[in-house]
């Protein structure tokens, strides 16, 4: 369809006020965080779920492609319109619909940011555990398409295991309910197939979330380390002695550098690794939960423990975690960001040949991890405007996502697949095992409209 038609359709269906099509708005929405750059045609950004709707049956009705993005805090490439076609902005649909703290829970639609939700249910006393570094600016919506973890995620599980319920809009335009507040829903398991999909399947207007009610206490402890090993060690350890901390994550020497030199939290700058350690409960036994995950640390040869004494050092010790992705972009121009799992046992193992992929490719390498559930995230330094280094970027990224495999793990924890990983598919899943998703795809969305290009490889290879 020629392009000025088709912006002047959609200016009738949903206004001229929520149709951009400038070239700086395709400039502005032409990214994501990962590295991936195309424009796309089309931008509308929708206020309710009716214009959601008559935007999908036009474009499918006229065979174009149809990708729905938050804020763009995307590490995969899976908001970027490869293709083409209408990005469908879900950021005006902002609004919280319904408190019902009573049943434990909350329906929103899909713009909500995932900070904003917490800070109006913390005025209640109740919390929405998923907590992605990146909360303060990404939405709910994003959040259920990559099947986002957190630091919290050891003890609470990911984003799916939060949302109970979708409104979805399909690829022809019609809105079905999946799920709701209810446990026990008949019928096929719809949600597990959504939760992580990317936006492959269709576009959700409305979510419903399981809220919890806050901890009657929390603990919290850096605890300081000389070697990666003994912090791998020592939570291994814990969960051996069958405790399950809200949060044990760690960085390593290069990241807290950088957490220190940008936020000034107090991190010791010539430690091999920090490990936070979050407890939260009950009061009752609090504290002698408290000093037997200490001895842990002790006989694994903490060098240092520091427990937070209020609020205010809880927060800054967390300021320093959760901006480390921002301060290691200090480093360098440009960072990518991988994101294995692997069995937490092989954790100081994987950091070690990460470390030796990055001298092989003669690449600085940053760690962050959520170490209670294995869950690594190197940060490849490098500068996009040397064409020779981003080529041994992209070839460290995929030495370690085989890395990952070989160590009993796997390719994404929950940043994604998108197209940065989408080569890395056949690693872990064998050509029938895609076939089989690609039917999946194809019962949902027939012509392959919605976020085409993404997740499933178009040839597979052996697993």
């Amino acid at each position: 369809m020629e392009k000025d038609s088709m912006i002047g359709e959609l200016v009738r269906l949903v206004g001229r006020e929520n149709v951009l099509s400038s070239d700086m708005h395709f400039k502005l929405y032409e990214y994501d965080a990962s590295l991936i750059r195309s424009k796309p045609d089309c931008i509308v950004l929708p206020t309710s779920t009716e214009q959601v709707s008559k935007v999908v049956k036009f474009a499918h009705d006229h065979k174009i492609p149809v990708i729905a993005r938050g804020a763009g805090t995307n590490l995969s490439g899976g908001s970027v319109t490869v293709r083409g076609g209408i990005a469908i902005v879900l950021t005006k649909m902002n609004r919280i619909l319904d408190m019902d703290i009573e049943n434990l829970r909350v329906v929103v639609q899909p713009g909500v940011v995932t900070l904003d939700l917490k800070n109006v249910l913390a005025r209640h006393g109740y919390l929405y555990q998923p907590d992605p570094a990146s909360e303060k600016v990404t939405t709910i919506g994003g959040n259920f398409a990559e099947n986002s973890g957190g630091p919290h995620c050891l003890k609470y599980g990911v984003t799916s295991n939060h949302v109970l319920g979708v409104e979805l809009v399909l690829y022809d335009g019609q809105v079905v309910q999946v799920g709701g507040k209810a446990l026990d829903n008949p019928g096929y398991d719809l949600m597990g197939v959504l939760g992580g999909s990317e936006g492959t399947l269709g576009i959700v207007t409305q979510a419903v979330l399981r809220i919890m009610p806050k901890a009657e206490a929390v603990k919290t402890m850096l605890c300081i380390f000389n070697s990666i090993e003994d912090g791998g060690n020592t939570v291994t350890a814990i969960i051996g002695e069958g405790i399950i901390p809200a949060t044990l994550e760690m960085m390593d020497n290069l990241t807290i550098k950088a957490v220190e030199e940008a936020y000034h939290v107090g991190f010791p700058t010539d430690a091999a690794a920090i490990l936070i350690i979050e407890l939260d409960g009950l009061k009752d036994g609090m504290e002698r939960l408290t000093e037997r995950i200490l001895d842990i640390c002790r006989q694994n040869h903490v060098r240092e423990i520091r427990v937070a004494k209020d609020q205010a050092e809880r927060d800054k010790i967390w300021a320093g975690r959760k901006g480390a992705f921002g301060a290691v972009g200090r480093l360098r121009p440009n960072y990518l960001v991988n994101d294995g799992t692997v069995p937490r046992t092989r954790l100081p193992e994987t950091l070690a040949k990460v470390v030796e992929i990055g001298k092989k490719y003669n690449l600085p390498i940053a760690n962050v991890f959520h170490a209670g559930d294995g869950n690594l995230h190197p940060l490849i330094l490098f500068d996009e405007r040397d064409k020779d280094e981003l080529a041994r970027v992209h070839a460290a990224a995929m030495e370690i996502m085989k890395l990952c495999v070989d160590m009993g793990g796997t390719i994404s924890g929950e940043h994604g697949i998108g197209v940065e990983k989408i080569q890395g598919m056949s690693l872990i899943f064998s050509a029938r095992d895609i076939a089989a998703m690609k039917k999946v795809k194809a019962a949902f969305d027939p012509l392959n409209l919605f976020n085409p290009g993404k997740v499933l490889p178009e040839t597979e290879k052996a697993a």
